[in-house]
């Protein structure tokens, strides 16, 4: 009798262990532990954490040190991974949706990138969802400008530069402005400047800041042209393996991980032009006519991309009265 009461014991103890043990799901980003993106992914894996009451701990792994960057997406799709942070853009060549947030003067400002979000996301979940995955949340970069050795009095002295670019829609922009594309990796920037391999850039102010660009360059033209954005994605079938309560929660905390990560966003801009000025970068607003001439160098990169979209391309520039 005892024998059979401790072994009953001896079961509902495994039971009881198994119903209690978290469940840990691995989530890469691409991106250092000091970055804010980051920062805001440690907050939302604590988050969670706390609202599942310990039941779901996410064990984030940034800079690329779990999956590099470009690799996220098809890791979280295929279950490689359940979860994991991505930049948009990166996928712009499966669907032009993806991009839209770094098509130039599309969404100007973080007001209009928040626009351009809120018309956008109804696209991309429809998007993930046919690839198996479900989107928690997405943050945006701050708005790009233009980074380079030299003072650019108008868009003109920018022909013949040797203009730094990383994607299709960069390359495209350098060629606009008459400037000769150049691709050269993050990590080689200054190598690239000092040289002469590369003499401007489109940047973020916080990619010069990172990169300590007052080092071998001098200006900083704020154009904001294009805000690029992260987004936090989880492998559909095991989002939807999770029980309905647990789901409802992980959503609230990514809505408030979404808000604060805006928030730092709109911090991070102003303070790293700042850190530009206090380095000796001269930051400078572009003047009506300057912006107005980029602008229409820009335009029909605009029409291009719409056309690629297709229908949900034209819907979201027209919403955008662009």
């Amino acid at each position: 009798m005892f024998a059979r009461f401790a072994t009953v014991l001896g079961v509902a103890a495994v039971l009881f262990a198994g119903s209690a043990r978290a469940e840990k799901w691995n989530m890469p980003t691409g991106y250092p532990e000091n970055n804010y993106q980051t920062k805001n992914v440690f907050w939302f894996s604590d988050q969670v954490a706390k609202a599942t009451a310990g039941k779901l701990k996410l064990v984030v792994h940034p800079g690329g040190s779990l999956v590099k960057l470009p690799a996220i997406k098809q890791a979280v799709q295929t279950g490689v991974v359940p979860i994991g942070e991505i930049l948009l853009a990166n996928y712009g060549n499966e669907d032009a949706i993806f991009e839209a947030d770094m098509v130039p003067f599309l969404a100007r400002g973080l007001k209009e990138a928040k626009a351009l979000y809120k018309a956008q996301k109804p696209m991309l979940e429809e998007r993930f969802a046919r690839q198996n995955l479900h989107l928690l949340y997405s943050v945006c970069w701050p708005g790009n400008g233009v980074f380079s050795k030299n003072k650019i009095k108008s868009i003109a002295d920018m022909k013949g530069m040797r203009f730094r670019a990383y994607n299709a829609i960069t390359e495209r922009m350098a060629k606009n402005l008459g400037a000769q594309p150049v691709t050269v990796q993050v990590p080689e920037l200054a190598q690239a400047f000092m040289t002469g391999l590369a003499d401007v850039m489109i940047a973020s102010a916080p990619v010069v800041v990172n990169t300590k660009g007052w080092d071998f360059g001098k200006y900083f033209y704020d154009f904001r042209a294009f805000h690029p954005r992260n987004a936090v994605i989880v492998n559909k079938t095991q989002w939807d393996g999770l029980p309905k309560a647990e789901r409802q929660k992980i959503s609230a905390v990514a809505a408030k991980a979404e808000t604060r990560g805006w928030k730092l966003c709109h911090q991070v801009a102003d303070s790293s032009l700042e850190t530009l000025r206090k380095h000796g970068i001269t930051v400078v607003e572009p003047d009506a006519k300057m912006m107005h001439a980029f602008r229409a160098k820009m335009s029909g990169i605009i029409s291009e991309w719409a056309k690629r979209a297709g229908p949900d391309g034209e819907t979201l520039r027209k919403d955008l009265g662009k």
